[in-house]
């Protein structure tokens, strides 16, 4: 043992030796190696980096070249998902211009004085929309749950189980109602945050140039976070009415009688503007800018097309081009029908009634596009412009100021869009759709479809209202909605903001020395008169 310990030093001692020669040599070798590159011209040594680079990529192209190549299935799945995810998202941001839609059309129909309030209102509302909807709304509605609400989390969308773009049984995670589209789940939480943006912007027009900008605020935040989700997800989101049959493809009554219907109340609990009504009289306020009101009717019909035909959230050529059609059918159809009714009811062709009654009938067509054809969806945008017409003058007689018509056109021609389905709804066997609604009544049908519809007109309007009332009653109660008599003489540019929107144009004056033009709703003209009712 000894004698074997002593004869290892030796051998120890050499391969030091040997590893210590090597390592001068390899220095001396990069020693050179530098003179040489520092003997070059500065060109030359610019391009040492590039050929690395170069060495590298050919090294990993060669490598990756190894790697199965994908199937033809497998690569026409991807191209598909791509493809839809493409559509979805281009459908949205068309649904998310719809903001600058409501901005134009609802400062042009307000006077210039709450011009930047209005403006205000609907630029932050779909930020705080964003939020709300983020952190809790999309949970809400369509995460798994029983049939009132989604209870099984995806708050903040933050470590949530989903495997989309899986679909139907294949689909893992916690949003199974949104199964049936093969997208990400990214571009289904955008799609649908830009659907409940609309719904809260609708509010903002009927309570203008009189509601405080904070309570406005905190009152988004609650609808968009609450009260939204819930009677979405009894449609949307797998709860007990689409269980019971009932069908809204594009939101008449998810998003536009939603927003009808909190619109409705907060007008109610504001009340009217001073001098609105006197003597039984309703006295018109009429819009400052009825050009920029209509280039807002424009944007919102070109959002239309991404609103409705988006919600096939596919690339399906037949689907998505019929949709577009009985989308632009209503629409037309319902101005034309709302000129004639302004027309010979008023006496004159309000443009501010055109622009409700082709909004009237967009809303009208977007529960029902996918399932009726061309000509019922121009029965549908009639019966909606001639509608809208009407119902701006029964709210006037109710004595509920709606500066924009907010409830005119999204609540009641929601409500008539939803029944249209019960009405129209060609049927899952005439080769029009496969799942979807059963048959109307006016195409053959029976009542169960309308009665469906019926129900759920019902049940969402009357939570709708509870929660609606709830958060208006709490906010009046605690902060206050209203300005003061005042601040709303003065306008809410300078009370609210302390800024005008046209800083050196002369101000409008009073009800009492001026001639006002307009009938109402919306806006608009009706030949310098003031109204009775």
């Amino acid at each position: 043992m000894t004698v074997g310990k002593k004869k290892s030093k030796p051998v120890r001692r050499e391969s030091l030796n040997l590893s210590a020669a090597k390592f001068f040599t390899k220095v001396n070798r990069l020693k050179k190696l530098q003179r040489a590159i520092a003997r070059l011209t500065p060109s030359w040594q610019a391009c040492i980096p590039l050929a690395a680079i170069i060495v590298l990529v050919w090294g990993y192209a060669a490598v990756a070249q190894t790697a199965p190549a994908p199937t033809t299935e497998e690569q026409l799945a991807s191209l598909k998902v791509g493809m839809d995810t493409m559509w979805v998202m281009v459908a949205a941001m068309l649904v998310f211009f719809m903001n600058a839609g409501f901005c134009m059309l609802e400062t042009g129909f307000c006077r210039q004085k709450n011009a930047v309030n209005v403006l205000s209102k609907n630029l932050i509302v779909f930020a705080l929309s964003t939020i709300a909807y983020w952190a809790i709304g999309f949970a809400l509605m369509f995460s798994d749950g029983n049939g009132f609400i989604g209870t099984s989390g995806g708050f903040f969308l933050w470590n949530v189980a989903d495997n989309s773009p899986a679909t139907g049984d294949a689909y893992q995670g916690i949003f199974s109602a949104l199964n049936w589209t093969g997208v990400p789940l990214n571009a289904k939480f955008f799609f649908q945050l830009v659907f409940a943006g609309t719904a809260a912007t609708i509010v903002s027009g009927a309570v203008a140039e009189r509601i405080k900008f904070l309570e406005f605020l905190i009152f988004s935040l609650l609808l968009v976070g609450i009260a939204y989700p819930i009677t979405g997800h009894w449609i949307w989101g797998g709860g007990w009415l689409v269980k019971a049959g009932f069908w809204d493809f594009a939101g008449s009554t998810v998003i536009h009688s939603v927003g009808g219907w909190a619109a409705l109340m907060g007008a109610a609990f504001l009340g009217p503007r001073i001098g609105k009504y006197r003597d039984g009289d309703t006295v018109a306020m009429p819009g400052h800018n009825m050009s920029i009101a209509t280039l807002g009717c424009l944007i919102l019909w070109l959002g239309w097309f991404g609103f409705n035909p988006g919600s096939t959230m596919a690339v399906d050529p037949n689907a998505i081009a019929h949709i577009a059609l009985t989308t632009n059918t209503a629409g037309a159809f319902g101005g034309a029908a709302a000129t004639i009714t302004a027309w010979l009811y008023l006496g004159k062709p309000d443009l501010s009634m055109i622009i409700n009654g082709i909004l009237a009938g967009l809303v009208g067509v977007t529960a029902s596009c996918a399932w009726i054809n061309i000509p019922n969806s121009a029965i549908i945008g009639t019966v909606a412009g001639i509608l809208v017409v009407f119902a701006v003058t029964f709210f006037d007689n109710l004595k509920i100021d709606d500066p924009v018509g907010a409830t005119s056109v999204h609540l009641v021609c929601g409500i008539w869009g939803t029944l249209a389905v019960g009405l129209f709804a060609d049927g899952p066997t005439t080769g029009l759709y496969t799942t979807g609604p059963a048959a109307g009544l006016l195409v053959g049908g029976g009542f169960g479809q309308l009665w469906a519809q019926l129900v759920g007109i019902i049940s969402v309007g009357g939570m709708t209202v509870l929660l609606s009332t709830i958060f208006w009653m709490a906010l009046k109660a605690l902060l206050g909605i209203r300005v003061s008599a005042l601040e709303e003489a003065e306008g809410l540019d300078i009370g609210e903001h302390g800024m005008e929107a046209y800083t050196g144009f002369v101000k409008e004056t009073s009800l009492d020395n001026r001639s006002e033009s307009g009938y109402g709703g919306y806006g608009g003209g009706s030949g310098g008169k003031t109204t009775k009712l």
